[in-house]
């Protein structure tokens, strides 16, 4: 996996479903509360950017035929930051889900949410069964959302239900193998991220979709994520689309 910077800007005219092999997009949204303190803002009103943000991104995913995209909005990690901060986020994230819904199930996106959802507010949890549902038959492009999520506990959680299966008598050690635990993790249906983009110039993945990501092509970018649009999602892009994936073979 390559972990580059990058701030040229794109080369190449995008277009079309998958542009050069790319199905799924992930980006961890990260820049908020730093975007805010160079502006001599309260963390919230980086927050509230970055959401808007979130819209821009959506729409250009949807312009470029980019049919996967998965934002990891709350880690498992979060919740250690300040309570009155994970407040106003899980008020923002009520407040973007209202807001949004019906323009997001009018242009074909379906939502989808990944984590540990059941450990949220029973209020949000409601709506956020209320925006899959809504939205469960879209197809223009499959929005999935990671809240509360952290992939070290998916991976354990994935190993403890094949364990429930052994010692149910349901299958053998010996019959689990990489498609099998791929499978019991939360992502089952969702293909595994071509490309990762991290906001703020941060290079770490902060455990996040770790298995998934073992092929993933990684880009780094300086912008703080309330500035995110369509040029830096071209500009990832076309690095993504200058590399070689192999995948272990030889180049040839």
């Amino acid at each position: 996996m390559s972990m580059n910077s990058v701030t040229e800007p794109a080369v190449a005219k995008l277009g079309g479903s998958g542009p050069s092999g790319l199905e799924h997009v992930a980006i961890i949204m990260d820049g908020n509360r730093r975007w805010a303190k160079e502006r001599g803002m309260p963390p919230l009103f980086g927050h509230q950017r970055g959401a808007e943000a979130v819209r821009r991104t959506v729409e250009a995913c949807r312009e470029l035929g980019i049919p996967y995209l998965t934002l990891f909005a709350f880690s498992s990690e979060n919740w250690r930051r300040p309570p009155a901060e994970v407040e106003e986020l899980m008020n923002l994230l009520r407040f973007y889900i209202r807001r949004e819904l019906n323009a997001l199930a009018k242009n074909g996106v379906q939502l989808r949410f990944l984590g540990e959802l059941d450990e949220l507010a029973p209020d949000i949890v409601d709506l956020l069964k209320s925006a899959a549902e809504k939205t469960r038959h879209n197809s223009a492009l499959t929005m999935t959302i990671a809240l509360n999520y952290g992939s070290r506990r998916e991976l354990t959680l994935g190993a403890k239900r094949l364990a429930e299966k052994v010692l149910a008598g349901e299958l053998t050690p010996d019959e689990i193998d990489e498609d099998m635990f791929g499978a019991s993790l939360n992502t089952l249906d969702i293909p595994d991220p071509d490309l990762l983009i991290r906001t703020s110039g941060e290079q770490r993945i902060s455990n996040f979709m770790l298995w998934q990501m073992a092929y993933t092509e990684f880009v780094f970018l300086p912008v703080n994520w309330p500035a995110f649009d369509k040029r830096q999602l071209e500009t990832a892009i076309a690095e993504f689309q200058r590399r070689d994936r192999r995948y272990g073979a030889s180049s040839g």
